[in-house]
């Protein structure tokens, strides 16, 4: 027996477990014990059991000892890993039914303030950028694990605000609410592709009221005495779009609190995967704010998630490639493009499951970009042109992959296309590349496309102030400015 399962030793019975107020059943008691005994039959010790399920062994060890829910998700992987066929689903859905004693309230961490505007205000539904989903992505609901739920009709958003507001103020709330859950998992769907189609962000207003009746929701069931593990679970989605979001606003700050929050929610309710992405969206935040050392700490904290996961391994790559760039260490930015690219060929079926926005042309398009980025940066610090040609083929690759419509993305990687040939010496191609986007990158009023905007006419203004061409491009976007209003 190893040291992190002898502090929860089990005698071998497997009778309900019973609480320390007043002899009452502590409701996660049972469960607990079934899960350590079905581990200690699977010959796991908590940390090899962690490991295999995206957890630390000091989890596990909460889990069995009844002090904390796994979310609906995690049951599904336990199972699975164990090989305990169905033995504990019943007793976690049970287990959800009953009031938690009042005495273990969630920290008030969970709830601190909210950013943005908390002000009750009715909010109008997102415009779909393509069509309402009749049904979410498998795995997406943590009510229903690997079920493609059903999602209720678009018309159904409007009255989104009521029924988040009824769960609120319930006599009793209930941990979770299955079609409104699924509506709420649905309109985020639909934020999201808009964001990703557009460089509006008037999406965040939708965003960020319903993250706020999300979160008030949870609230209202923890004061009942319930575990709201699967609000929070979804909770912790949505400040990837909030902050990303704030973040192309030049709300860094705002954005960083948001990054925060979600990053808590996730790890109550054991999403992996969000936690790896919000990390890596406190790598861009770190480098945007000009802190590359901390962009490169973020990164590498991504791989202490679990190094086990290719696709997480292959994410601490990508971001470290730029990390190490920024800082001028060409030899550690090369090794870790390297890596990523490396690692990205690799990945299997689970891997893709966890990230399916790695498979096909995406995960192509996400590695080529930071490795473009990487390179670019290394190019900026060391002058090598030769570097900056790489760079620049990575852009090209980069923006074969980016599929139709997606106008942000192509922006960004057209503008450090163009910065990789000005860092190469290559003017004509450098404004050949620049000149049809100059306006459309302007009123775009998105930081990262602006911080690519400014880094070409840096190195355009720099190195060929004088040529009539580039003085063109120069007068381009002060129009272009004057038109925003900027």
């Amino acid at each position: 027996m190893s040291v992190d399962d002898a502090s929860a030793g089990r005698s071998g019975g497997l009778s309900r477990a019973r609480g320390v107020e007043g002899g009452q059943a502590a409701p996660w008691a049972e469960f607990g014990e079934q899960l350590r005994y079905h581990r200690h039959r699977a010959g796991l010790t908590q940390r090899q059991l962690g490991r295999r399920v995206g957890h630390d062994h000091s989890v596990i060890s909460k889990w069995e000892s009844g002090v904390r829910e796994p979310s609906a998700g995690v049951v599904e992987s336990l199972e699975r890993v164990l090989g305990a066929h169905g033995a504990l689903s019943p007793l976690a859905a049970s287990a959800a039914r009953l009031p938690r004693p009042p005495s273990a309230p969630l920290a008030a961490g969970f709830f601190a303030p909210l950013p943005g505007d908390g002000a009750a205000r009715p909010f109008a539904p997102a415009r779909p950028a393509g069509d309402w989903p009749a049904r979410l992505a498998p795995g997406t609901c943590p009510l229903h694990g690997a079920t493609a739920c059903a999602v209720p009709p678009t018309d159904e958003v409007k009255r989104l605000p009521r029924r988040l507001r009824a769960a609120r103020e319930a006599a009793a709330p209930a941990t979770a609410e299955p079609e409104t859950v699924h509506l709420v998992l649905a309109l985020l769907d639909v934020c999201e592709r808009t964001a990703l189609h557009s460089t509006s962000t008037t999406v965040l207003g939708t965003v960020e009221q319903v993250l706020r009746s999300l979160v008030g929701w949870a609230r209202g069931a923890d004061a009942a005495g319930r575990l709201p593990l699967a609000l929070l679970r979804i909770a912790a989605r949505y400040p990837q779009l909030a902050g990303r979001l704030r973040m192309q606003r030049g709300q860094g700050a705002l954005a960083t609190a948001w990054t925060v929050h979600g990053l808590h929610w996730a790890e109550a309710g054991g999403d992996l995967t969000v936690r790896a992405t919000l990390t890596t969206d406190l790598c861009t935040l770190a480098r945007l704010e000009g802190d590359p050392a901390s962009s490169l700490g973020y990164a590498q904290a991504v791989a202490g998630l679990d190094s086990s996961r290719g696709w997480i391994a292959t994410l601490s790559h990508m971001y470290q490639a730029r990390g190490y760039a920024v800082m001028g260490d060409g030899a550690g930015s090369r090794r870790q493009a390297a890596l990523s690219r490396r690692g990205l060929d690799r990945l299997g079926g689970r891997d893709l499951a966890e990230a399916p926005w790695l498979a096909d042309g995406q995960g192509e398009l996400r590695v080529e970009s930071a490795v473009s980025g990487g390179l670019r940066d290394l190019a900026v610090v060391t002058g090598d042109r030769a570097t900056a040609r790489s760079a620049a083929e990575s852009a090209e690759r980069a923006l074969e992959q980016v599929p139709d419509g997606m106008l942000p993305t192509k922006l960004l990687l057209t503008l450090r296309l163009a910065d990789c040939h000005a860092c190469a010496g290559e003017l004509d191609a450098a404004l050949e590349v620049v000149g049809p986007v100059v306006e459309q990158a302007v009123s775009a009023r998105r930081r990262t496309i602006a911080h690519e905007l400014e880094g070409v006419w840096r190195r355009l203004s720099g190195g060929w102030g004088g040529v009539r061409e580039v003085r063109d491009v120069r007068d381009r976007m002060r129009v272009a400015q004057e038109s925003a209003g900027e």
